[in-house]
């Protein structure tokens, strides 16, 4: 075996902290930075929350890391608030001020560990330009009343949604049953779904509750009697359940739910035949095979049909509108308004989270510095600060970087903004990273889980791209159009007769768009609208 040296050059792309920071900080959604934000306020001291509107300076991201000139920083100081309060709540002196913070900034030095990660910077404490507050043009949180359920008032107690378990315990107070039947219904009360089905079988429901009333681990087998006795209390419960409103709620399955319904309708023809239908398998229903539906049930074809209108009026989920919608709204990031002949586009104030430097600590540590106290404290501290300094200017370049994309959007598609999705054009990532100078993965992250609030509703910012069809005139149409147009030309077809997706194909093709029949199915299927046979009125 030979030994030697050999010289040999390479290249390679390292991130730093601070880039690997910005990349993550980007592609988070509006829930996920919100909780970034709270996490690094409780790890980082230097890293505080603006609560109060202040003004804020005209910096700019370059200027981040500028120290500030010594003669600024006297003046700052000697400028300082003195009704600044003190971390137990109380107004300082102003002999006890200085020390104060800097007994409190040595405390923290003492227990501080070594940070893992190399932060670079300049490696100076001074407050520089961008540690004053960021996000300073947002309005500040109305916490009035906040820690005092008493002043709530009446329209927002009456915005507080109900769930379907605590409508139905509400009814649950007015029966008079044992004890024992109570803890059994309300046991099947919390076992429902958000659609108010029981998923799970009684006897399933019954081991369930035999483990929980017992203590028992899930692994003991229980007795076959005592088991059995649960689950005919749980069908007694179940019946009591059953008959609660909104009506169908307790179900096993979907047949169930409509049977249920259709007990509290009138004892008429129609509706004894849809008994009769929901026994029978429910594709029969999807496809309205009135054919096999009167060979099955015995009746004939009117009142099958008749029947069948019945069942389309019923609600296949009792729980539907219990559902909480609000958890379900989107907030936007960015704001589009129309202002004068053109659009204005403002990032959402709410959304932007108002941070700044620790003005107290940074002083302090910097005063600790001048002393030449705890070195190996005072470099761990002074990488927490600029931690600190690094993550309000990436916050800042996120929303400088999705302004920019939502702007350059706007622009492409202003016919959108005017006239809605039927004038759609087609755009893909590289135009708007082209225009931008940025990378294609940097706009893909950008409009990854941000929303855009317009004129015609909130979008995701990728809905705004989107592939191109030809047209007989050698232009382009967007994929967003015509799926648009689809929409149209359903909406307007006579319900006996619905087109198909030949027909429909047939119809972009006289608007000048060629579209074979299985991209206008899946176009189709991607809008949630079913095929002709299942489209057609009774």
């Amino acid at each position: 075996m030979k030994q030697g040296l050999s010289l040999r050059v390479s290249q390679h792309l390292a991130l730093t902290p601070q880039l690997q920071q910005s990349i993550r900080l980007l592609q988070l959604s509006t829930l996920e930075m919100a909780q970034e934000v709270e996490q690094m306020l409780d790890e980082n001291p230097f890293l505080e929350r603006g609560e109060e509107s202040a003004d804020r300076e005209d910096f700019g991201v370059d200027a981040a890391d500028a120290p500030v000139v010594a003669g600024e920083q006297i003046e700052e100081a000697a400028q300082a608030p003195v009704d600044a309060l003190s971390p137990s709540g109380e107004r300082p002196s102003a002999a006890e001020s200085p020390d104060t913070g800097a007994d409190e900034v040595e405390s923290r030095l003492d227990g501080a560990s070594a940070v893992e990660e190399s932060w670079e910077g300049d490696g100076t404490v001074e407050v520089s330009p961008d540690d004053s507050e960021w996000g300073g043009d947002a309005p500040a949180r109305n916490s009035a009343g906040s820690d005092d359920d008493e002043t709530a008032t009446a329209a927002d107690l009456a915005r507080v949604p109900v769930s379907l378990q605590e409508h139905l315990l509400e009814q649950a107070r007015c029966l008079r049953v044992s004890d024992e039947d109570a803890a059994a219904l309300h046991f099947l009360i919390e076992s429902l779904n958000d659609d108010g089905y029981l998923e799970e079988s009684l006897n399933g429901l019954a081991h369930a509750c035999w483990h929980l009333t017992q203590g028992r681990r899930e692994g003991v087998e229980p007795p076959f009697e005592e088991v059995e006795a649960i689950e005919q209390r749980l069908g007694v419960a179940l019946q009591w359940l059953q008959q609660m409103e909104p009506t169908g709620v307790g179900a096993r399955d979907l047949g169930e739910c409509l049977r249920l319904q259709i007990l509290e309708l009138r004892n008429t023809p129609a509706a004894r035949a849809a008994l009769a239908i929901c026994e029978q398998s429910l594709e029969l229903i999807a496809k309205r095979d009135v054919k096999r539906l009167c060979a099955a049930t015995g009746h004939d074809d009117e009142t099958v049909r008749a029947a069948l209108a019945l069942i389309a009026r019923l609600e296949p989920k009792p729980g539907r509108r219990f559902v909480d919608v609000e958890r379900n709204v989107v907030v936007p990031d960015v704001i589009v308004v129309r202002a004068g002949r053109g659009f204005k586009v403002t990032l959402n104030p709410d959304v932007m989270p108002r941070l700044r430097v620790h003005d107290v600590y940074a002083n302090a540590l910097r005063g600790r510095g001048r002393d030449g106290g705890g070195e190996g404290g005072q470099a761990a501290m002074q990488q927490r600060l600029q931690e600190a300094r690094w993550f309000i200017k990436n916050i800042q370049q996120r929303f400088d970087t999705i302004l920019r994309v939502s702007s350059a959007i706007v622009e492409r598609q202003r016919n959108f903004f005017m006239h809605g999705e039927l004038a759609m054009r087609p755009l893909v990532l590289r135009e708007i990273a082209d225009e931008l100078g940025l990378h294609e993965s940097t706009i893909s992250r950008v409009t990854t889980a941000k929303y855009m609030a317009t004129p015609f509703g909130t979008y995701e910012l990728k809905y705004f791209f989107g592939s191109s069809l030809g047209t007989e005139t050698g232009g382009n149409a967007s994929s967003t159009a015509v799926r648009a147009l689809l929409k149209q030309f359903i909406a307007a077809e006579e319900p006996s007769k619905p087109l198909s997706d030949n027909q429909l194909s047939d119809l972009l093709k006289e608007q000048g768009i060629e579209c074979a029949r299985r991209t206008v199915a899946k176009y189709r299927e991607a809008l949630r609208i079913a095929p002709a046979n299942l489209r057609k009125a009774l």
